[in-house]
């Protein structure tokens, strides 16, 4: 654990240092679970969203996206059940007098275990050498199976708690484990409650008047609503998606790690609607090809893996988790649901409105299902972060902190150096600025020793570095280095553009998808 925890120290620490993501309103000693991001960060945000929207939106002819806003009428919230039933089960500690998730407290209990099993794993392979099956292994060996069978009767009994709501029984549960408190050690709990995550506010200039309003826990609830619209203008057939991204609000009680859990955090979502009774395979090919896009970054296949839900939301008839391998361990990145048609009729029954489909083939009218996909681009954008950054031992004994960020979602793809600042380097360097950044983020650095300003691009997680000479005066060439590789390479300056779009062209990284 102190390992994990150590690497995420950094991670929050380069996060700062480099420009990524700073704590909000940090001069008054910020505000807890709320972040800004800085200017590299903004950038890896927004590349990160471009990245999704292009594999999402563009490259299906029958997936639109629209862009609904935060605030909606009440009602909404009521038909689509957060108004009763937003709400996460908190614990209190008497003696700490902190609080809890309690489903999280039980989550934690059963990744320990989980680092038993991956413990057994090691051990067994430094024992066994090349010779050694982890597969066979894990569903053989009788310990490991021992702690598989405590991890599955947990979160089985959790799951059924939970959805019966008897929180006393998850109380029990948390008291049989004998879960202390984190920071204490106490086991001293009260009951068990259930907590709202919505934020409230007012609409309207008197107090009189004023209508209540929330800030959207979602983004899902813009779509639903404008199902109809958009089928209509757009003369959408079904099966057909509607994107989104945007600001969602929750009011984590226990907000914690960084920007993995916050109170003020972006979606990027897709509503797919289908004819009921296709769900099953729509199901199967949204989690291949999610799988699939997350897999082209190259951020390492064994870092992903499916957790289906021991606990269903009453609508949904099936519903799994991509998981990522965090510095804290495998944690939820996307959501795959399939919901039914329950979001449709709930607003039909509160608006009064019809939401359905009129199918010219079948020619019958029929509320549609929704396959839906969500994505947490904050949990995105630490997921990239936090694995792109090493710190690698070089020959010469020396180390180097590298962000080896996918080349296509780096901030800036390219950094230009004159070797030094006189002899009329600078200005080649400045034109090779002026007719790069047309069509690429680049930056110029003309401050310390050039293996200095390496370092500094490394760090920043810049895929190129292009250092202009004296020889650049006579030969038109420039000397490009490879951030990964360090690799130093003598090009002509008319052919940057080329090389740098091999590397950094979405078509290039999104073509692995296919």
């Amino acid at each position: 654990m102190a390992n994990q925890d150590d690497q995420f120290k950094k991670v929050i620490s380069h996060a700062k240092e480099y420009g990524y993501v700073f704590q909000s309103s940090e001069i008054y000693d910020g505000l807890s679970a709320v972040y800004d991001y800085a200017q590299n960060g903004a950038e890896l945000k927004k590349n990160i969203r471009d990245y999704w929207w292009k594999a999402m939106v563009q490259m299906h002819d029958n997936i639109v996206g629209i862009d609904s806003s935060i605030f909606m009428h009440p009602t909404t919230w009521k038909a689509s059940g957060h108004v009763d039933a937003f709400n996460d089960p908190l614990i209190d500690n008497k003696d700490s007098k902190k609080r809890y998730r309690a489903d999280v407290l039980i989550e934690d209990y059963c990744a320990k275990i989980e680092g038993k099993i991956d413990k057994e794993v090691a051990k067994a392979q430094k024992r066994f050498g090349e010779a050694f099956n982890k597969e066979e292994f894990l569903s053989t060996n009788p310990r490991v199976l021992g702690y598989q069978e405590k991890i599955d009767s947990i979160l089985t009994r959790m799951g059924k708690s939970l959805e019966a709501e008897d929180l006393a029984d998850v109380k029990a549960l948390i008291e049989e484990l004998e879960i202390a408190d984190p920071l204490t050690g106490s086991r001293n709990w009260t009951e068990v409650k259930q907590f709202n995550l919505m934020f409230g506010t007012k609409l309207g200039a008197s107090a009189d008047t004023a209508m209540d309003l929330y800030l959207r826990p979602e983004t899902a609830q813009g779509i639903f609503v404008n199902f109809l619209n958009v089928q209509k203008t757009g003369r959408m057939k079904i099966p057909f998606g509607i994107a989104q991204t945007g600001k969602a609000f929750r009011n984590e009680i226990v907000a914690r790690q960084f920007i993995f859990r916050m109170r003020e955090f972006e979606q990027m979502e897709m509503q797919f609607f289908i004819k009921p009774g296709t769900q099953k395979e729509w199901f199967e090919y949204w989690k291949e090809t999610r799988l699939k896009w997350h897999h082209s970054l190259g951020m390492g296949v064994e870092n992903y893996r499916f957790h289906d839900h021991e606990k269903l939301a009453h609508y949904a008839d099936a519903a799994t988790d991509i998981e990522f391998k965090f510095p804290f361990g495998f944690k939820e990145l996307e959501g795959i649901h399939s919901r039914t048609d329950f979001d449709l009729k709930q607003h039909e029954e509160f608006s009064g409105k019809k939401l359905q489909y009129f199918d010219h083939e079948e020619k019958a009218s029929y509320t549609p299902y929704v396959l839906e996909t969500s994505i947490g681009l904050d949990r995105m954008f630490l997921a990239v972060f936090s694995n792109s950054l090493v710190e690698e031992e070089l020959e010469n004994n020396t180390t180097r902190t590298v962000l080896k960020l996918p080349a296509v979602l780096a901030p800036v793809k390219a950094a230009i150096f004159p070797l030094v600042k006189k002899d009329g380097l600078p200005e080649v360097a400045k034109q090779i600025v002026e007719d790069l950044k047309w069509d690429f983020n680049v930056f110029y650095d003309e401050k310390d020793a050039v293996g200095k300003r390496y370092r500094r691009q490394d760090a920043a997680g810049t895929p190129f570095c292009i250092t202009v000479d004296h020889d650049s005066l006579e030969d038109d060439s420039v000397t490009i280095r490879h951030r990964d590789t360090m690799e130093q390479k003598r090009v002509k300056i008319a052919d940057l553009k080329d090389i740098i779009n091999a590397e950094v062209d979405v078509k290039h990284w999104l073509q692995k998808m296919q």
